[in-house]
């Protein structure tokens, strides 16, 4: 083997290796798709030569900072926190850290645009409803930075959840209860999340042959503020829905407020289910039942894509959704 240079570098290691720089980074960043024989020879070459490898030399060869901004728009502080604990996560002993980049939907490209080139991040997360936007997308891909998008995208892209199918179980299971008044605060209109979770409730409804008619269905903005407005109107319809799904925890929190207010006691008189079982939903009065989202695993999937130099970056997953059971929900009593 010819002799190191004083300063060795991850291009003479992948030489010295016989194999390909991005390998060799790819060695480093810890990543699977290794073979056994490849990660010996590069270990072997490490060890012969007393290579310890530079953050910052690596980023000046790679023309990237060993940076993952997780962007977002503030809209949903449930998603976004239970995103940030998974990224936290994966990166914890890693040489990546996170940026945290809100932005608002009028002028995210903008900024994202800024971002990249300010920055030159290693990778993107981009989580609902921003991530439903190709034109971010594509911004990354023009930047050559790795981005990837959770929640529901259109075409075959995304690390996401059935939330359709997930919502029919949340009506299913409510049934099974002897709910026969089922009323849903929806999301916004725009969103493709919360498209698929009415669309979910209004199968279920159709397969139960219950009523679903448009008093029982509001729709609110995934605030708190939302989900007492939302509650308010369903609990002004008679007759008065015995069961309330919201398509976030934030806005069953709003119901629940809205119940408090009206003396409507939950749940012996109605029952209250959120969506994505973010950390508030332990939190209120009575703790709150809901669908379990598996947000930090996939942002620990995307994490590991990123990192890793994932050749198929972009592939759609699916994660299951779990019914997280508290104290909101009761049976129906018959009468």
């Amino acid at each position: 083997m010819n002799a190191p240079s004083a300063r060795m570098t991850i291009t003479e290691i992948a030489e010295l290796a016989g194999v390909s720089k991005k390998t060799v980074s790819r060695y480093f960043n810890h990543a699977e798709l290794l073979s056994e024989e490849t990660r010996a020879k590069i270990e072997t070459v490490i060890a012969e030569t007393g290579f310890v490898p530079n953050a910052q030399a690596r980023a000046l060869a790679l023309q990237r900072n060993f940076l993952i901004a997780l962007v977002h728009d503030g809209s949903d502080r449930g998603i976004l926190e239970l995103v940030q604990d998974g990224i936290g996560s994966a990166l914890e002993n890693s040489e990546f850290a996170l940026v945290l980049q809100p932005m608002a939907a009028d002028n995210a490209s903008t900024r994202l645009r800024a971002l990249l080139d300010r920055l030159r991040p290693t990778g993107v997360i981009l989580i609902p409803p921003l991530s439903e936007r190709q034109d971010l997308a594509a911004l990354c891909a023009d930047a050559q930075v790795h981005c990837v998008r959770l929640g529901q995208v259109r075409g075959d892209y995304g690390l996401t959840c059935d939330d359709r199918r997930a919502a029919a179980q949340l009506v299913d299971w409510l049934v099974r209860l002897g709910h026969r008044r089922i009323g849903l605060v929806g999301g916004p209109e725009s969103s493709l999340t919360a498209q698929q979770r009415e669309l979910g409730y209004l199968d279920a409804m159709a397969d139960h042959g219950l009523d679903r008619g448009p008093s029982l269905i509001v729709a609110g903005d995934n605030t708190f503020e939302s989900g007492i407005s939302a509650g308010r109107l369903l609990l002004e319809v008679s007759p008065r829905p015995t069961a309330i799904i919201a398509c976030n925890d934030e806005m069953a929190a709003g119901v629940l407020n809205a119940a408090a207010q009206a003396l409507v006691a939950v749940p012996s008189t109605l029952s209250v289910v959120g969506f994505d079982n973010a950390s508030l939903a332990a939190r209120t009065v009575p703790p709150l039942t809901s669908m379990h989202v598996p947000w930090s695993l996939m942002a620990q999937e995307a994490v590991a894509r990123i990192t890793a130099d994932h050749d198929d970056l972009h592939a759609a997953a699916r994660f299951a959704a779990e019914l997280i059971i508290r104290d909101s929900v009761e049976p129906v009593t018959a009468t």
